[in-house]
């Protein structure tokens, strides 16, 4: 036997559900949960029941719902039930499933009354259903007997707000009709989570065991304690008819009967009963469709949009025509070698706004890394006054040199020029590396066909290897080159005979520099190299801690300001005598950080012997390191090295003016290598590396994979892709289909306007402000006529969709803060 009042939504709502059943979660039509809300005994569980038009769920006296049931009515050809902790399992016989649910009970929560938050979740597939959701929550009581906790009373009011406290649950809140209504704790609760009544219902059941002389005419005709949806009297079957197996149709023309003979209720017995709470939820669902279709049409004519050029791109594609698989190989690698180039290049569609890729990366490699890398191999100023002391004394041998040996100024600069091969080839290396990243990244769309993929990646890196073996002998090639003469008339070279005023203005540009140790500064002098947010870390706790300021790097000194405006300028630090230092990464910090010291332990700033800075990525870190290289602070050296560096000094004045003579030649002569060098390697590395694999990719590559002889297996799609291939299609048909249903559905329902608001002041807050005693607790407080609550009328002409209320997520609403405590622990579900 079904639910008739349910059914006239079916054919649409099924449509519906049918049309999106492919497409997936995000695309389903949510309706609204019911839930029910009583005390113990109230009749809840025969409210669901009549939904169902099945007799299924535990009764007896007492707290019988002693999990939430979560019941999801299912439209379907057969019927028969399925429990979540059973799947693949199916309840034919709705005795079973009724068994089913005590034993379940019972294995959570025991034999004697104890309760538990873990639901029960039941499908039920019917035909006589509609697709919703309908919860049966344990029955609200005071007392704790058997095995339940001193706190039940607020385990359940937990459980309870659960369920109530969502936006899309309708509430039913069942009163018996022999309890006193104005202590209804289900209207209490109801109250807290929905104060303006706009998803309250209530229902009044066991009037048939009002006692004689009395009835519940004012409380039905909403002029008693009103509500905003106003109260539907039910009938349910007494412990007496099922015990005698009364089914539930006749159980519910009783009901009718009932009503129709009462002389008190006669003139509303159209809206009392089962069939009218059915239409009346019947309607509040139809309302709730109609009110979400518009946003809903919107969310799938956007999925459908999206869908619409990839889904025309797979209909085209036939994986058994030779001739379209030609095609769509030509078409993949020509996109791919129109990504690479956009990557390596930076005018990609898609602009990475977190991490720094391609042509970014290798730019950075070119103009902060690798000069990086060179200024590290600079031996100090110690070291290189050694080796040319030694070489100098080396070529005079047994004789006293009278001239400065111009063999010394060719070793030295031979062996500084040799030291350039480690950082030229860890150059290609990072260069290469960044390229292979690339290409991955590029080669990543071809992954619906694996052995294409496996191929086109294969070729590239090869020829990358190629190129870089290419570059590697032509860059050293270049250093040989370099080697095999030293070229001393190079305009830029200083020569022997400059090389004695380059001594005399060295000592007046340490003159200079002590002027500007004075804080003497020329304005016009100062370039700017860099400015950037940096922390200063190394503060302590109770002098402020780690602060943030913005940093402003020039060729003369470093400052720092409260904010990028520049105007309340806080320190600023001289460049004279500053070294870099690496500061190894905290545990638990993110932050990437280095310091910077005196060379003569002065203190940096304030009472501070060194500066920790830091910054939020490594990019930024390598930036730095390179700007403060060009403002001439260079690196720290180990202290074993400055320990192996500190040889015996020689004090003959005619070798120290030798010494200097040669190191002042070193400088000049080394200024100009690594000016070529750092102007040829990313020249080099362009035309050889990066020109050649764009140029390999846009017009060999192709013609690589036609000479593999295997066009046809190489376009052989991945299972995974030839499912998504399938879904895609699949649910683009769908959208389509679900689109016209939903037009359909416009022009095919009503809906009714929510009623106008009642004072329902007389409902006691569930607080702790307000005492259980309180002088008002045990009477009703009566208020004065409100309006009946609005007719359902299936007869009725279609109404007007005017004024039309939503049901759920009123945004105008405001929701009273509802006391809640901690709910107990949910114990582990085997």
């Amino acid at each position: 036997m079904g639910n008739r009042g349910m059914e006239d939504l079916i054919p649409l709502v099924n449509r519906l559900q049918e049309a999106l059943s492919t497409v997936g979660q995000s695309c389903s039509l949510h309706l609204p949960q019911i839930a029910v809300v009583g005390g113990q005994s109230a009749g809840k569980s025969s409210v669901l029941e009549n939904f169902v038009g099945r007799d299924f769920l535990p009764r007896g006296s007492g707290i019988v719902t002693r999990r939430p049931l979560i019941l999801q009515l299912l439209n379907s050809s057969a019927e028969y039930g399925e429990f979540f902790h059973c799947k693949g399992r199916k309840f034919t016989d709705f005795g079973d499933i009724r068994r089913e649910i005590e034993s379940e009970t019972r294995r959570l929560t025991g034999s004697n009354k104890g309760i538990s938050p873990v639901p029960i979740t039941l499908k039920i597939y019917s035909p006589h259903v509609l697709n919703l959701t309908l919860v049966d929550l344990p029955g609200i009581t005071k007392v704790p007997v058997g095995d339940q906790p001193a706190d039940i009373e607020y385990q359940i009011r937990d459980i309870i707000m659960q369920y109530i406290c969502k936006e899309n649950c309708l509430i039913l809140a069942v009163t018996p009709a022999n309890t006193d209504l104005a202590n209804s704790d289900a209207l209490k609760l109801a109250k807290d989570v929905d104060p303006q009544g706009q998803r309250t219902i209530g229902v009044i059941t066991k009037l048939d065991l009002m006692d004689k002389g009395t009835d519940a005419k004012e409380i039905l005709e909403n002029q008693l304690l009103p509500l905003r949806r106003g109260y539907i009297g039910i009938v349910n079957r007494s412990q007496k008819d099922i015990d005698g197996n009364k089914d539930i149709m006749a159980a519910l023309e009783s009901e009718r009967d009932f009503f129709l003979s009462h002389p008190a209720y006669k003139h509303i017995a159209e809206r009392m009963g089962t069939p009218y709470l059915q239409r009346i939820l019947n309607q509040q669902l139809t309302n709730h469709i109609r009110e979400a279709l518009p946003a809903f049409r919107s969310h799938l004519q956007s999925q459908l949009l999206a869908l619409n050029r990839k889904a025309e791109e797979y209909r085209k594609f036939s994986p058994d025509d030779a001739s379209r698989r030609t095609k769509t190989m030509l078409q993949l690698v020509q996109r791919l070698a129109v990504d690479f180039e956009k990557l390596i290049e930076g005018s990609g569609d898609k602009v990475d706004t977190v991490t720094l890729s391609g042509g970014a990366r290798i730019n950075q490699i070119f103009h902060e890394r690798f000069p990086n890398e060179l200024v590290k191999i600079e031996s100090d100023e110690r070291k290189l006054r050694q080796e040319i002391n030694y070489a100098i004394r080396n070529i005079h041998g047994v004789r006293t040199g009278l001239f400065t040996p111009d063999m010394a100024f060719e070793a030295i600069v031979k062996k500084q020029i040799t030291s350039l091969k480690g950082p030229c080839i860890k150059f290609i290396d990072m260069v290469s590396h960044e390229l292979i990243t690339t290409v991955y990244q590029c080669i990543s769309k071809l992954s619906a066909f694996p052995q294409l993929r496996e191929e086109t990646e294969r070729i590239i890196i090869t020829e990358i290897r190629e190129q870089e073996n290419k570059c590697r002998d032509q860059v050293l090639l270049l250093i040989d080159i370099q080697l095999a003469y030293i070229n001393t008339k190079h305009e830029d070279f200083i020569g022997f005979t400059n090389s004695q005023q380059v001594n005399n203005q060295s000592n007046m540009n340490s003159s200079v520099q002590i002027t500007r140790n004075q804080g003497v500064v020329f304005r016009s002098n100062r370039i700017v190299i860099q400015k950037g947010w940096l922390t200063i870390s190394n503060i302590g706790i109770m002098k402020g801690g780690a602060k943030e300021f913005w940093f402003i790097l020039s060729t003369e000194s470093l400052s720092w300001y409260k904010d990028g405006e520049e105007k309340e300028k806080k320190y600023m630090l001289p460049l004279d005598n500053l070294k870099l230092r690496d500061v190894e990464k905290g545990f638990m910090s993110s932050k990437f950080v280095f310091a910077i010291f005196n060379t003569e332990l002065r203190n940096v700033y304030k009472d501070y012997k060194c500066l920790e800075l830091a910054c939020n990525s490594q990019e930024e870190l390598d930036s730095w390191k390179a700007s403060l290289l060009r403002a001439g602070v260079y690196p720290e050296r180990d202290a074993a090295e400055e320990q192996e560096n500190g040889a015996q000094t020689f004090t003959d004045p005619q070798l120290e003016r030798q010494v200097e003579t040669i190191r002042n030649l070193v400088d000049s002569y080394m200024s100009i290598i690594y000016k070529t060098v750092r102007d040829l390697m990313p020249k080099t590395i362009m035309h050889l590396m990066i020109n050649s694999v764009k140029e390999f990719i846009s017009s060999e590559l192709l013609a690589q994979l036609y000479a593999l002889g295997e066009c046809s297996a190489l376009m052989d799609e991945s299972p995974e892709q030839k499912q998504h291939r399938e879904e895609v299609l699949r649910k683009h048909s769908a959208l389509k289909e679900a689109l016209t249903v939903i037009g359909e559905i416009s022009t095919s329902t009503f809906t009714t306007p929510l009623p106008p608001p009642v004072d329902s002041s007389w409902i006691q807050h569930q607080s702790s402000t307000q005492p259980k005693n309180s002088a008002t607790a045990g009477r009703p407080v009566i208020r004065g006529h409100a309006p009946p609550a609005p007719r359902v009328n299936p007869s009725e002409p279609n109404c007007s969709s005017d004024g039309l209320q939503q049901l759920t997520g009123q945004h105008n609403r405001v929701t009273t803060s509802v006391p809640r405590r901690q709910p107990p622990a949910i114990p582990g579900v085997k």
